[in-house]
């Protein structure tokens, strides 16, 4: 038997969102309405290989950020939620004392997305979102594909701040390399289905 829930009619605030009941299911706020998340398992299992990655070069980095998937972040339309993000660890700590569970987007210093291609999420890590985490601040944002082999484009603030600089691009046998918000190196490869 399945469960439909009542969410009303809308615009729905941060409150809602978060009031929702926890049955699996995971939602965005965009411009006061609630849209519904649904990774496949590839997406996840991506997500999950890619929080690896950060926390261990975050660890060798002796770095104090906090790697969380996912996480809810104020953006100009509501709420995103990014596949993973990394955090600064004093903002984080501050959060949880004070039982935030909404960051902004100024604490969070890198921001991926895993894109599912042909779904309605595809155009939105694509477009929407690249202008409102950068109008968020959030100086890194990486958009991660893997079909039909991994590829990775990290969108940088440009020196006017609001807007992403032009993409650098890993693919193919690349080895991804970049020293902030610390020093992290992978092979693209490792993103690889059970590789």
């Amino acid at each position: 038997m399945s469960v439909d829930y009542d969410y009303g009619y809308g615009p729905y605030t941060v409150e809602d969102l978060h009031g929702l009941p926890d049955a699996g299911r995971s939602f965005e706020l965009v411009d006061g309405w609630l849209i519904e998340l649904a990774p496949s398992t590839r997406h996840d299992f991506l997500a999950r290989r890619l929080s690896r990655i950060l926390e261990r070069a975050a660890e060798d980095a002796k770095a104090r950020v906090y790697v969380q998937a996912p996480m809810d972040i104020a953006t100009p339309a509501g709420a995103r939620k990014p596949d993973v993000a990394v955090i600064d660890a004093t903002a984080a700590s501050s959060a949880r004392r004070l039982g935030r569970s909404l960051y902004h987007g100024a604490d969070v210093l890198l921001a991926v997305e895993v894109v599912s291609r042909g779904s309605g999420s595809e155009r939105e890590d694509r477009g929407r979102k690249v202008t409102e985490y950068a109008l968020a601040g959030i100086p890194q944002y990486w958009i991660v594909d893997f079909d039909p082999e991994p590829r990775l484009q990290v969108l940088r603030v440009a020196t006017d701040q609001g807007r992403y600089g032009a993409p650098l691009a890993f693919s193919g046998d690349g080895t991804v390399k970049l020293e902030d918000p610390f020093p992290i190196s992978f092979p693209l490869s490792d993103l690889l289905d059970f590789s």
